[in-house]
């Protein structure tokens, strides 16, 4: 039973009753709410403090080798340092081949993963101008978990340097760093000699496992040759960076080695001569120490400059490079028909036979016949002459008669004594190139498939039918003319000069013989088909014109030359393709070039 108590107030007539016992409704719902979300906090702080339980235990536990390996990683770089190319200076120590700082863009492929990279790598291309396959195919190559640094281009234009800057929190794994890159400070001269560079491929890595990604080895040319002397050892650098890629401080160092500096036996002056000489024909012109066979210009044209291959260039500037007029092809080592410059060889074959003496004399005419063939003169007769005119006139006939005489096999004996098809090209150090080829009776069955004929053999005589001969050779037939006979061999190294292995080989022609080839050759220009070589700047030189039919175009012109007479220094031999008569188009070209030589002289 429940009592209750009431009371009676003094300044009031009304009784109040209050029930202690009974519950307050308004009370029991505050009560509820504030239970609800206790539990609700408790559970959820749980639940926090055991996702976050979890997450430290699979962070220190589960991936904390792999965790911390990649905080290191981030922290510490191993950064390659490439080594700077030897530089290439002509005989004078003037630069040809040379280096220059620069801004290069590396990729650190751990830094995003394969989707991240498939998204920023199309930002990047538009700013440093590379084409984003191409980015991505070196990700691709080295792994995208690969802790080296791949470089992507090494030409980063101010635009690109201040974008990427700002940008350097969006763009992870992006990073600029100054470089040294490849430059060519005469753009196309000597392209064909000096070569061009380029990142090493996977081929390239493969061959040469001490190679670094983003090795650059020469292409081309010397560049390509000597490319273990000019290219250096790559060195580190182990520094601390932080989330920008700055560095913080150096952990530690081994410097690169640079390559080494090499010096040719070119002369600029007369480089410059050939090519100018030359201008955009196709065509090529070589000169030669007429002594120690150092090479003193080797111009090829069309031409191409080499400071296009020191950065990124699209596959649509390499087709269309290759579709004009073949650029890379170096013609100083490619076969022509000598036409008449081989009567040299012919003179040399004549006497060296024993058939002929340097006092001999043969009779000319405007034809002869062979076999139901007529062969011409191109000037008619010149009646009874020796090899002092016949040179000078170059007397077709004269050789056609001589040649029948001595035969096939004779000719070709001493052009290869002259160094036709046995020109040691590896003393050149260039990685392309080829041969003459001087047919025989025995070789055209074994090629052809073809009987020899006397007409094989009277074509052959003036430096028609199969033969060919490059204009590398064709220089050294002529500076063995001027030299008393001697066949010299041509390299482009200067350390190379007066060694053993460049050492002239006699070629076995009595002095006798030697001397009047010379004096066929001088009188060439004192009063034969090259009096156009005649010129008061200049001293008496001796050279002899060619023109060589190819068939179904313009004949292509010739001439090789020497000087000064009396005591030759200098030895040319210069082509123009279609270029007509040789004392109209190769001639002037050789004169360029003597003038340049003999004005070196006189400063």
């Amino acid at each position: 039973m429940v009592r209750q108590l009431s009371y009676t107030s003094e300044t009031s007539t009304q009784t109040s009753s209050v029930n202690f016992f009974q519950p307050d409704p308004k009370k029991d719902k505050r009560d509820s709410r504030y239970l609800y979300r206790a539990v609700a906090f408790i559970l959820l702080t749980t639940a926090l403090m055991g996702i976050s339980v979890y997450r430290l235990v699979q962070l220190q536990l589960i991936e904390g080798k792999q965790n911390r390996l990649r905080a290191e990683e981030n922290r510490i770089r191993l950064l390659p340092i490439p080594s700077n190319r030897g530089r290439i200076f002509d005989r004078n120590d003037e630069p040809l081949a040379d280096n220059h700082l620069t801004r290069a863009v590396y990729l650190w492929p751990k830094e995003q993963t394969k989707e991240q990279w498939q998204k920023t790598v199309p930002k990047l291309s538009k700013i440093v101008n590379v084409p984003a396959e191409q980015i991505l195919a070196k990700l691709e190559r080295v792994n995208y978990n690969s802790a080296a640094p791949v470089r992507i281009t090494s030409s980063v234009t101010p635009e690109a340097f201040v974008w990427i800057g700002e940008n350097a929190l969006q763009l992870p794994g992006v990073e600029i760093r100054s470089d040294s890159n490849r430059y060519y400070p005469h753009g196309d001269l000597a392209a064909h000699v000096i070569g061009y560079i380029g990142e090493a491929t996977l081929e390239d890595l493969k061959a040469n496992p001490e190679y670094p990604m983003g090795m650059i080895v020469g292409k081309l040319g010397l560049e390509a040759g000597i490319n273990d002397k000019l290219a250096g050892v790559w060195g580190a650098r182990l520094i601390e960076v932080n989330a920008r890629n700055e560095e913080l401080r150096l952990l530690g160092e081994k410097p690169s080695i640079g390559g080494k500096g090499i010096k040719l036996t070119l002369d600029l002056a007369v480089q410059k001569a050939a090519e100018n000489g030359i201008g955009y024909r196709r065509g090529a012109a070589v000169a030669l120490n007429a002594k120690t066979g150092a090479v003193l210009a080797m111009a090829s044209s069309p031409r191409f400059d080499p400071n296009l291959f020191t950065k990124p260039i699209s596959a649509e500037k390499w087709e269309r490079l290759q579709g004009e007029d073949n650029p890379f092809l170096n013609r100083t080592l490619q076969g022509y028909p000598p036409g008449s410059t081989f009567k040299i060889i012919s003179s040399a074959a004549g006497m060296g036979s024993g058939k002929y003496t340097p006092g001999s004399m043969i009779a000319t005419s405007a034809a002869i016949t062979v076999g139901g063939i007529t062969f011409h003169e191109h000037s008619g007769s010149y009646g009874v002459i020796g090899f002092r005119d016949a040179l000078a006139f170059s007397s077709n006939t004269f050789f056609y008669r001589l040649g029948m005489a001595i035969g096939a096999e004779e000719i070709a004996k001493w052009a290869e004594r002259f160094g036709v098809g046995t020109t040691d090209l590896k003393l050149l150090k260039l990685t392309e190139g080829s041969r003459g080829f001087v047919p025989t009776p025995d070789n055209k069955e074994e090629i052809f498939g073809e009987p020899w004929y006397l007409g094989d053999t009277i074509t052959m005589s003036i430096g028609q039918g199969a033969v060919l001969v490059t204009p590398l050779e064709l220089a050294v037939m002529v500076a063995a003319a001027a030299n008393g006979g001697y066949r010299v061999k041509p390299h482009l190294l200067a350390e190379m000069t007066n060694t053993p292995e460049t050492k002239p080989v006699p070629t076995g022609l009595d002095p006798a013989a030697i001397n009047k080839i010379k004096e066929g050759l001088v009188a060439v220009v004192e009063y034969g088909t090259g009096q156009g070589m005649k010129d008061e700047t200049l001293p008496l030189t001796g050279g002899k014109t060619g023109t060589s039919e190819v068939l179904g175009q313009r004949s292509h012109s010739l001439f090789v030359g020497f000087g000064p007479a009396n005591n030759p220094e200098i030895a040319i031999a210069v082509v123009i393709e279609n270029g007509g008569y040789g004392s109209v188009a190769a001639a002037p070209v050789a004169k360029q070039m003597f003038q340049a030589y003999f004005g070196n002289q006189k400063k």
